[in-house]
């Protein structure tokens, strides 16, 4: 009988497609709900929405979400691209633009991001073999 939970994390590979945000925050609300985290389901679909959002905006091809547990009721949401290049407000700066005009309609997601997440960063990966290099957008809820 184990007397440890054991660990979990999720990747969700997806195409550059308009519906793959959709199915991926489907999929984290299912992967939460499973590992009884039900209560992080809003912050995490928030997260996970804007940073999805950024990839397809962003890029052209592919990406993917992974989700997994850092400590007891705390979550990484992370979203993966090939673009290796860092957005504003996840740059080592930290420095957010500013914050559009009211009557904008893009340009506020990474501010979500930042309101709502514990902690935020970046990964730029490079290219090894059969890794494709990129970046990994990262944001943390408890």
């Amino acid at each position: 009988m184990a007397t440890v939970s054991p660990s979990w994390a999720y990747t969700l590979q997806l195409p550059h497609d308009p519906r793959a945000p959709g199915i991926a925050r489907a999929t984290l609300r299912t992967v939460l709900a499973a590992h009884e985290l039900t209560e992080l389901i809003p912050t995490a679909e928030l997260l996970a929405s804007e940073l999805l959002a950024n990839a397809h905006r962003h890029t052209r091809g592919p990406y993917a979400l992974r989700v997994r547990p850092m400590e007891p009721g705390r979550l990484r949401v992370a979203v993966w691209d090939a673009d290796p290049r860092v957005p504003p407000g996840f740059a080592d700066d930290g420095v957010l633009p500013a914050l559009p005009p009211w009557d904008a309609e893009d340009g506020r997601g990474l501010h979500l991001v930042r309101a709502c997440a514990d902690a935020v960063g970046v990964s730029v990966l490079r290219e090894l073999g059969a890794s494709k290099g990129g970046k990994l957008l990262w944001a943390e809820c408890r």
